[in-house]
């Protein structure tokens, strides 16, 4: 009997020590700190100790690891990064642009952005050289290729949800992909810190943090100036003759705030979603900018106008507008999507148009007037 009862408390020893060993062995590391960050929320960088890294972005982490280190306790199953990274393959073209500022574009391998297409001259002439190689669309690309290069990273922006099956097939070729969401942020500048990532990625987190500081600093005066109290309409007319518009909270909305001007469609309801645009009958964004002091024409989309008698064959109620009438119109250069590292100057652009320092003879960056 009491060798029984021995057994028995032998047996629950030892199923109790297995079954802190296990507990033991699922317990994650505790960070030891994080990328400091003032606007970008979202994506976030956690460090650990001996030069392990998480990197979260929505629902996705990896494990971002220096030379020598090793995955942390609990974070086994994460794919993983081995930094820094070379050969990757850029599918959100807005991010390419911060590669350029960080000088690191030779960490690029391949994009799906035709030559053609890339309003930036470096980027273009690198395409052109075959120094990054066009790899067909981002919802078609060249597997065998991407995965021949040794591809170590996709980058692709929120469009790979609509093509969940380009996202699983680079995945299942042991190709981790990073779906960067720049385009969420709701602060302008959170939109630029993602330059810290991208500098952690490829061993240039130094030279990313220094870009970032420069570019925040030459707002100071601007982000500080009196509202300008200049209401001011974004948008293009589309194939439908509806007028597309940004919604509320959106990057370029807020860019707009904080260069001193007042959204018209700031009161537009959101409702939860993450749209950046939405579609408005002209009867309706009549009601909503026919007074507006100032009118922006997007060009990304339909190549852009370059007078106001191309404007008005998209619309003829155009000319209707107080701006139209006043000659305040405005319209983007191309290069204001894809050129992610100047948000700063476009910032400044509009307060030069908000306050009226634009209407000397210097042209603007990113904007041009309509005459």
């Amino acid at each position: 009997m009491k060798r029984r009862a021995a057994a028995l408390l032998a047996a629950a020893l030892c199923l109790l020590c297995g079954c802190a060993s296990r507990a033991a062995a699922q317990q994650t590391a505790e960070p030891e700190g994080y990328l400091p960050l003032r606007y970008a929320t979202e994506f976030s960088v956690a460090y650990y100790p001996g030069g392990a890294a998480l990197l979260t972005v929505g629902e996705d982490r990896f494990v971002l690891l220096d030379e020598g280190a090793q995955v942390p306790q609990g974070l086994e199953a994460l794919p993983t990064l081995a930094l820094p990274l070379r050969e990757l393959y850029v599918a959100s073209s807005s991010v390419m642009d911060l590669f350029r500022a960080l000088d690191a574009l030779d960490c690029v391998g391949m994009t799906s952005t035709k030559a053609a297409d890339w309003a930036i001259p470096e980027v273009r002439e690198a395409v052109e050289n075959e120094a990054i190689a066009f790899v067909g669309k981002y919802n078609a690309p060249d597997f065998e290729r991407v995965l021949e290069a040794n591809c170590p990273l996709a980058v692709e922006n929120t469009m790979i949800y609509h093509n969940p099956d380009v996202k699983e097939r680079l995945e299942a070729l042991g190709i981790p992909v990073l779906v960067e969401r720049s385009s969420y942020e709701s602060h302008p500048l959170g939109r630029l810190e993602w330059i810290k990532l991208y500098g952690l990625l490829v061993g240039k987190a130094e030279q990313a943090q220094t870009y970032f500081d420069e570019q925040t600093a030459k707002l100071s005066g601007v982000l500080d100036a009196q509202e300008s109290g200049k209401t001011v309409a974004f948008f293009y007319i589309n194939s439908s003759g509806a007028a597309n518009v940004r919604m509320p909270g959106d990057y370029v909305s807020r860019m707009i705030e904080l260069a001193g001007g007042h959204y018209v469609f700031a009161d537009l309801p959101v409702e939860g979603s993450r749209r950046s645009t939405m579609n408005m009958q002209m009867e309706a964004f009549y009601a909503g900018a026919v007074d507006a002091d100032v009118l922006i024409y997007n060009a990304t989309v339909d190549g852009g106008v370059d007078s106001i008698a191309q404007l008005l064959e998209k619309s003829e109620l155009l000319a209707r507008f107080k701006a139209v009438q006043n000659g305040n119109v405005w319209c983007t250069e191309q290069n204001m999507f894809q050129q992610t590292s100047g948000i700063g100057g476009m910032i400044d652009d509009l307060h030069a148009i908000f306050s009226g320092e634009a209407d000397g003879t210097e042209p603007l960056t990113y904007l041009y007037r309509l005459h």
